[in-house]
């Protein structure tokens, strides 16, 4: 028997377990989070007898008769400090880590009422974000303590003057830093089991027998299914159905992800226990472990087609005449790691079977829609008997856009016809979700005697891994933003996209424009010192104009803004002391060539308030503040009569993926568009006489097809620009990053800072330290040896936000989600080049004070 108090309450336990799972499946005190479940992010940090721990590395028997503390058990006082504070500073964007954060802040200010910023940056190293870059938690620790020692009161929430422009709250900040806001893993329901699933020995490898009798008859096991079960669509895929559902017997595995059955019990331990009764036999094969080992001659097919998943060919001008005319030429060679997301909450569905054959899937993704569309092929129904609703999503950046769990979870619910819920340990989580693109990139680019640019001839070669997930439009945007934003008029690309058996590779922040950035922003530092002049004047000097046409031959709309990010940067990138990189870039807003590409909205006037209904996903972005203030700036209504729905199949209209840096400008556009229709409505009757009335809007982007024949095709609706200089100090530590972007309109700027802090931190541990060792296709990593930064590694961030975009729609905004990212790695890998001379063509980069 132990005795222990749980926020002021005494609890009387007969076995000893896991303190995070007594705490989260007995107790449901879900603030903490299980992040990792090997003491490395600190989502599940709780403070014992006032010390702070790691709820996931306890047990029961090592806190008995001591005193345990979880957000929930904060004094009202601490609540309304930290909730202000936090939401304040803008540090709250996913929301998944901050309740351990605030953990974090407490042991600290407890202790230490008056602490320095560095004291915060220590007393938070042990909590891992993804999504902020840690600038404004720690701000919002430092406004915490000032409020706890009675120097400031937290002013109210509900702002006046919120609309286009104005750094308002997040309206989703209290949920998230109290902990109350629901992620899937947080639901507990009536007669629910729990899943697990058994995966492949073998990256590649023939299934010969599944024997899943013994675990049919283990206690507590309601169900175990295999591929034999499925009673719709075998595979799946974004673009190419060509990822099964589950392997059957007679055919090959292509990754260590793959999955070979399915087990629903009553427990998780009784879960997992029957996976381990599941007898398969395999024939084991010599895996494809790189995308030159797979376009060799008689290679093995890892899929019918063959290994060549996909190709793009850019070519305007004459690109090798030119070059062979050209002053000076440079050809380097490149290559990008995989990478992990590592987003905070690893992946979760809870499925709940319902009356007359339907399914409701609860799930924390980038788009219900694409869920849907995968468990209706996969369920064998129809889309109104499957509906998909979205809880908060714990950080996503294109790694949650694939089917993970949402279709096991609904297998096995449709199967037993009781609820059903799947969440990944973070190691299934690395091995199972799609990473970003390795990429091996060969690039030539040349200049006239003064630096102009004459040409570019680019191979890009990316690993897709074992199936196709988004890597085919991931080339495609490596190819068409390999050129940067500069004026070349003659370019020759062509970009393989290859299967292989390792773990696959899709979406990720920057859609391989990292990967293109890092390879020709070098080349173009190398270029300016044959020319003689400086990485900036060379930048500046080819720059897009608006008028001018980019190397897609799109025409540049009046609202680009390169060279304003330039001249913003260019007085301290001139005078840092020791050494200073700079990175210029550019991202497409929208999917875009041609593809459709439509923002959606419904506003409907629920008990006197507005109630704005989409399906767009805001996985840390801030959409749903974003959408508030679009319908306070089109209404004049105040925000505290307006309300943003959940993402919901059968309530909300599609408005596509949250990816692309699409949504504040698409779903933005729908929004504001309704908004005027309800304003115009405002003038004649009032929210409460409109009850039950609905305004309906959509933003349809128009672009060419990437095969298009025009001369001047549109490939976007719009693109965002950025520069980024990297200062280094005497001990070549990153020192300061100072970054200037082009945004179109900053709808909310301490949101948009908040986009650049955490896109910088993602690109430094690009740069730096990141990588995704596999060995035989298998990945040698966890969680806590990934190489993420932490906050006591992060250097001083200034952003520089540029306004110059004069389009209506969305009142002007252009993406931020993504380019924040881009220019960071090749800029690091310049400022080393300047530091100590040497040039580093390969990420993370070697020989630098950050080795893992």
């Amino acid at each position: 028997m132990f005795n222990l108090e749980i926020n002021g309450t005494v609890h009387a336990v007969q076995d000893d377990m896991n303190l995070l799972d007594y705490l989260r499946d007995q107790l449901h005190i879900t603030s903490l989070k299980n992040g990792c479940g090997e003491g490395a992010c600190g989502t599940c940090s709780v403070l014992v007898d006032g010390k702070k721990l790691r709820a996931c590395t306890l047990t029961l028997a090592k806190v008995a008769g001591k005193k345990v503390l979880t957000v929930e058990g904060l004094s009202e006082r601490e609540k309304e400090a930290y909730t202000w504070a936090f939401a304040e500073a803008g540090a709250v964007q996913c929301g998944f880590c901050i309740p351990g954060m605030i953990i974090s802040a407490k042991a600290l200010i407890d202790k230490v009422p008056n602490p320095t910023p560095q004291e915060v940056k220590e007393s938070i190293r042990g909590n891992i974000c993804r999504c902020t870059g840690y600038v404004k938690i720690e701000q919002g620790t430092l406004l915490a303590a000032k409020v706890l020692r009675g120097e400031i009161q937290p002013q109210s929430s509900l702002q006046s003057g919120a609309g286009i422009g104005a750094s308002i709250q997040r309206v989703d900040a209290r949920q998230k830093v109290l902990g109350t806001g629901q992620y899937v893993d947080d639901m507990y329901v009536d007669q629910m089991l729990y899943a697990a699933v058994l995966r492949t020995k073998y990256p590649r490898a023939i299934v010969k027998r599944i024997d899943v009798s013994a675990a049919r008859s283990h206690p507590g096991v309601e169900a175990v299914m295999t591929a034999e079960d499925i009673p719709g669509d075998h595979d799946h895929g974004h673009i190419f159905h060509d990822w099964p559902t589950l392997v059957s017997v007679g055919e090959e595995t292509r990754y260590i992800g793959d999955a070979i059955a399915l087990v629903a019990a009553q427990t998780k331990k009784q879960a997992r226990e029957a996976l381990a009764l599941i007898e398969v036999e395999y024939e084991e094969l010599e895996p494809i472990l790189s995308p030159t080992e797979a376009l060799a001659d008689h290679a093995p097919s890892i899929h019918p087609k063959g290994n060549l998943l996909s190709t793009t060919l850019i070519k305007r001008g004459n690109a090798q005449e030119e070059l062979a005319k050209s002053a000076h030429v440079v050809t380097n060679r490149y290559s990008t790691p995989p990478t992990e997301h590592a987003f905070m909450e690893p992946e979760s569905a809870l499925a709940i079977p319902q009356e007359e054959g339907g399914i409701t899937v609860y799930v924390g993704d980038q788009s219900v829609y694409d869920d849907q569309h995968g468990i209706m092929g996969i369920l064998g129904l129809p889309a109104d008997k499957v509906r998909v609703i979205s809880k908060l999503v714990g950080g996503g950046f294109g790694g949650k856009e694939d089917l993970s769990v949402q279709h096991h979870a609904a297998l096995l619910a449709m199967k037993t016809q009781r609820p059903v819920k799947l969440t990944l340990s973070r190691q299934e989580s690395i091995l199972v979700h799609p990473k970003r693109h390795a990429m091996e990139l060969e690039i030539t680019t040349g200049c006239d005697e003064k630096g102009r640019l004459t040409a570019m001839v680019a191979k890009i070669v990316a690993d897709t891994g074992a199936y196709a997930s988004l890597g085919s439009a991931v080339l495609q945007r490596a190819c068409t933003h390999v050129s940067g934003p500069y004026k070349v008029l003659n370019v020759d690309i062509t970009g393989l996209c290859v299967y292989t058996n390792n773990p696959p590779a899709g979406a990720f922040r920057g859609f391989g424009v990292p990967q293109a950035a890092f390879a020709s922003e070098t080349n173009m530092d190398l270029l300016a010192e044959k020319v003689g002049i400086s990485p900036w004047e060379i930048r500046y000097l080819n720059a897009l104009e608006p008028g001018m046409i980019n190397s897609t031959g799109q025409i540049t709309d009046e609202g680009t803004a390169i060279k304003e990010t330039l001249i913003a940067v260019r007085e301290i990138y001139e005078s840092h002391p020791h050494a200073a990189g700079i990175a210029c870039a550019m991202k497409n807003t929208g999917t875009g060539v041609g593809l459709p590409d439509t923002g959606r909205v419904k506003l409907k006037i629920l008990n006197g308030k507005v109630v704005v209904l989409t399906s767009a996903a805001c996985i840390g972005q801030g959409l749903a503040t974003i959408a508030t203030q679009i319908v306070n700036e089109a209404t004049g209504l105040p925000i505290d009569r307006i309300e943003v729905g959940a993402p919901d199949t059968f309530l909300t209209p599609d408005s596509g993926t949250t990816t692309a840096s699409r949504q504040t400008l698409f779903t933005g556009e729908a929004v504001r568009q309704a908004a005027l229709k309800l304003q115009q409505a405002l003038h004649k009757a009032s929210l409460e006489d409109m009850e039950g009335q609905e305004f309906i809007a959509e933003y349809f982007g128009k672009t060419d097809p990437m095969d298009s024949d025009k001369l001047n095709p549109v490939s976007h609706v719009a693109y965002s620009y950025a520069t980024h200089v990297v200062l280094l100090d005497e001990q070549g530590k990153v020192e300061k990053v100072v970054a200037a972007h082009d945004v179109g309109r900053a709808i909310n700027p301490k949101a948009v800072e908040g986009q650049i802090e955490g896109g910088i931190v993602m690109g430094l541990g690009y740069a730096l330290r990141e990588d995704f060792p596999l060995q035989k296709g298998v990945p040698t990593v966890k969680y806590g040896t990934l190489g993420l930064l932490r906050s006591t590694d992060i250097p001083e961030i200034e952003s520089i936000i540029i306004e110059k975009n004069s389009s209506p729609l969305g009142y002007g905004a252009k993406g931020i989600g993504e380019i924040s990212s881009i220019p960071t790695a090749p800029a690091v890998s310049l400022a080393y080049y300047k530091f100590d001379g040497k040039l580093r063509c390969t990420l993370p980069l070697r020989e630098t004070p950050y080795k893992k």
